[in-house]
This record gives C-alpha cells, structure tokens and sequence, in this order.
C-alpha cells in the first residue's frame, strides 16, 4: 500500500500557521492584548498581514487560538505523594526557563491581568489540568479544594520571576526556588512533612 503523502501547500499552510501563532503569543507575552498588533505580527512571521486575517479572522479569534494551553503536567500518580511538591515546581520551572518568549502560559498569565477573556483561559487552564492531575494524589474532593491555593503559588512564582522579575526571586537558582517553594505547597496540598 502506498503511503499517504500531505499535500505541499498543506504543509506550508500548517507551517504558516504555526509562524502566526508562535509569533502572536511572544507579542501577547510581551506586550498584551491592547498593545499587539497584527502588522507587528505579520513582520515577525514574514508574511503579509492579510494572511494573519486569512487563517484568523481576527485579531481576536488570534488571541483565542494563542490561548490554548497544555500545562503538560508530569503523571502524578508515578511520584511518591511527598514529592509531588518538588515535581510540580520543577516541572513549571523548566517550562518557563526553556524558553519564556514562547510559553503561551506566560502569554495568558500576563494578558489575564487586562482582557477578561485571557482570565477566562487561565481559571480554565488551571480549574480543567491542575485539579484533576492532584486528584491522583490527594483524593479528588481535596484536589478540587487545593488546586486552586497550589495554582496560585506557581503563578505567582511565574508572576514574580518572569514577567515582574523581582531581583529576590530571580537570583535564586531553580534549585533554591525548588527547596523554598515546595515546602509551603506540600502544607497547601495537606501532604504534612
């Protein structure tokens, strides 16, 4: 049987889109909502702007496709429970000090502070993803009532590291913020000493 080959111009068209999105969520990351613009958008993917209204519509459909986030968090049910503490700390650190610019979670945490519906995403992002991977652990009724203390903390940590860059906390290494913050989310997750 032979095999299936994608069309060229679909794979331009996939790669194209890709450019759009990648450049959409640094300019989001960077900027927010109001101050992006599509010319700026359109420049940094090499294509004409008409191109971004091609296969967004609109600068707000752009947001919205920009806002689709997997925390891609680690199986839980595999980490002893007094170290899911340390895994989740370290899973977002690496996420975020991979490559910030391109993190759309950044992207969401920062835009969420002025567009209603990047607030939206993010208690989206957090209520449907962080809950349920801690259910596995500390039973589901408990996830549902922590989750959002334990989703505080690592925002506030990408609040306060990445996008304010407060000198205290971006001087720590990710070990320090690892041994530092894990503690007071393992209290927060009721999984003791």
């Amino acid at each position: 049987m032979p095999e299936h080959r994608e069309p060229a111009a679909e794979r331009r068209s996939d790669r194209t889109r890709a450019a759009i999105l990648r450049a959409a969520r640094q300019h989001f990351t960077a900027q927010g909502y109001e101050r992006t613009t599509i010319r700026a958008i359109a420049a940094d993917a090499d294509i004409d702007p008409s191109m971004v209204i091609r296969y967004f519509g609109t600068k707000e459909r752009l947001f919205d496709a920009a806002l689709t986030v997997d925390l891609r968090l680690p199986d839980l049910t595999a980490v002893a429970p007094g170290d899911v503490p340390a895994v989740l700390v370290r899973h977002f650190l690496n996420r975020w000090e991979g490559d910030p610019t391109d993190d759309a979670l950044l992207m969401v945490l920062r835009s969420a502070v002025t567009n209603d519906r990047a607030a939206e995403r993010a208690r989206e992002i957090f209520g449907v993803q962080v809950a349920p991977a801690l259910a596995a652990v500390i039973g589901p009724e408990a996830a549902g009532r922590r989750a959002g203390l334990v989703s505080a903390q690592l925002l506030g940590l990408a609040l306060t590291r990445y996008l304010l860059r407060l000198p205290t906390v971006t001087a720590l290494t990710p070990d320090e913020v690892v041994a530092t913050l894990a503690p007071a989310i393992r209290e927060t997750l009721g999984l003791g000493g």
